[in-house]
């Protein structure tokens, strides 16, 4: 079986994170750096990891509605279903990096590394709420 990615998608920093091979867990990948050749290196990962689909984060606002964060993400999912031939999905991404904060602050982690971990947790998150709602719905 495949597996699934997620990205959360920023303007400096992409978290990744892959399923397992039977999508039922989530484990952080690596955070990319939002530089130009990022797309490359998006459709190389999912290559070397046999990777059929890509959850992107969705920032929707706290009412549901779609702002400008939100936008940009549309159009980046788009951006990665083009580089990488793949099927791309939005998934609601809201209090993802807060929880992710949290997480981190709570295992006392400097704010530099928090830094540096909250994309690929925030990732992870995205990613398992993705798997334990395609298996409810299944």
């Amino acid at each position: 079986m495949s597996r699934i990615m997620a990205l959360d998608a920023g303007d400096k920093r992409i978290g990744v994170a892959l399923s397992d091979s039977l999508q039922i867990t989530a484990q952080g990948l690596t955070v990319l750096a939002n530089l130009p050749g990022v797309l490359e290196e998006i459709a190389d990962l999912c290559r070397d990891n046999q990777v059929e689909k890509i959850v992107v984060g969705l920032p929707k606002n706290m009412n549901n509605t779609l702002g400008p964060r939100a936008e940009w993400a549309l159009d980046f999912g788009q951006k990665v279903a083009a580089a990488t031939g793949l099927p791309v999905v939005m998934a609601d991404e809201r209090l993802t990096s807060l929880a992710a904060n949290r997480v981190l602050l709570q295992a006392d982690l400097s704010r530099r590394k928090r830094r540096r971990a909250v994309d690929k947790l925030a990732a992870t998150l995205i990613l398992q709420n993705y798997l334990e709602a395609s298996k409810n719905e299944g």
